[in-house]
């Protein structure tokens, strides 16, 4: 029961966050340049990823259950920390938040200022461009949706279910405001994504390794209260050590 609430909430989650980044451009470039092509590009991506969750699905199923784990579990930790170590040095203080609406500015100027590229009523520019953000970023829910599922055995129908579940909650908040989803706290969302893919990263690797976790699954919330406690500690001392340096490299008028 509490793997299967962690995998629901860790897909969820990690969907949500690519599905916000993915709609910010469609809804930059669609209301820029028009809808049409923008949402025909949207929709070769979203056809392309799902012909690769179809045929690595399988493929990936196919692999025994502890060798899967193991590979899994590893590759989990990787994508998982690269999200922690991220989300700790914004909150940090020594890498700045990431700002959706900066960013649907910044692709609504490009598709402005980019000239016509329409051939037999395609504007390839919208076309290319929700293309390629939606499929770069569901990549990565892809990833999800299949490692996931696999590792965990009969997981695919959660982890699946909780991407589509992100993406109409994106989808129709999206449509109703038309605009960055600049107010969802996408950073503190990064951090427990984080925090979610790295404790299932430790755990299916450990049991890949044929390591006897005390408690089963209740061992998730035990790792992932550990790695929490890490990382709020290392936030605090990265603020701290901010603190210091900038009083340091401040005016001696205005230390004193």
């Amino acid at each position: 029961m509490t793997r299967g609430v962690f995998l629901f909430l860790s897909a969820f989650l990690a969907s949500g966050v690519e599905m916000v980044e993915a709609l910010t451009i469609v809804l930059a470039v669609g209301v820029t340049r028009g809808w049409r092509s923008t949402l025909l590009g949207a929709g070769a991506a979203a056809l392309g990823l799902a012909a690769i969750v179809a045929v690595l699905g399988p493929a990936v199923s196919a692999v025994p259950l502890t060798t899967l784990r193991l590979v899994v579990g590893g590759l989990l930790l990787i994508f998982g920390l690269q999200w922690l170590r991220k989300a700790i040095l914004r909150a940090g203080g020594y890498k700045p938040l990431h700002d959706e609406a900066a960013s649907y500015e910044k692709e609504r100027a490009q598709a402005q200022y980019a000239g016509p590229e329409r051939k037999k009523s395609v504007d390839w520019y919208s076309f290319t461009v929700s293309f390629k953000g939606v499929f770069l970023e569901g990549l990565e829910v892809a990833f999800i949706v299949v490692t996931f599922g696999a590792a965990q055995g009969n997981g695919v129908a959660i982890a699946a279910a909780a991407a589509a579940a992100a993406f109409v909650v994106v989808l129709v908040v999206g449509t109703i405001v038309r605009a960055p989803l600049s107010r969802v706290p996408e950073n503190t969302l990064k951090f427990v994504v984080g925090l979610l893919l790295t404790s299932f990263g430790a755990f299916w690797a450990g049991e890949g390794a044929s390591v006897s976790w005390p408690g089963d699954d209740a061992s998730l919330l035990g790792i992932l209260g550990l790695l929490l406690a890490i990382s709020l500690t290392t936030v605090r001392l990265l603020r701290r050590r901010r603190a210091i340096a900038g009083r340091s490299l401040a005016p001696a008028g205005a230390r004193a």
